[in-house]
């Protein structure tokens, strides 16, 4: 399992999140502060986007479709529907670079 470089920092602003294609895998990438993290995109409900159809406010992920709830810093579920936490990567920065383990 390597780093790759997904986005620069300039990519995403402070208390923002997006959906990227990471490989074959679609990551959602928050940035909660100035830190940077990655977690599966996929709600384990209903298999909606949690980066292009959720919301972020401070750390927590909100399902757009089901309001089911994620903590962007561990992938654990907060809130009920989802019946499973959603995957966790491990993010470093290098200079100007957003890389995530996969």
């Amino acid at each position: 399992m390597d780093f790759v470089k997904v986005i620069s920092k300039g990519d995403l602003p402070a208390g923002s999140m997006k959906t990227f294609m990471v490989g074959n895998k679609p990551v959602a990438i928050a940035n909660v502060d100035g830190e940077y993290f990655a977690v599966s995109d996929i709600c384990t409900h209903e298999h909606c986007s949690l980066g292009t159809e959720g919301f972020l406010d401070g750390s927590v992920i909100t399902c757009g479709c089901h309001g089911g709830q994620f903590d962007v810093t561990t992938g654990k579920v907060l809130a009920l529907p989802p019946p499973a936490d959603v995957s966790s990567y491990e993010v470093k920065v290098e200079g100007d670079d957003v890389l995530i383990k996969m």
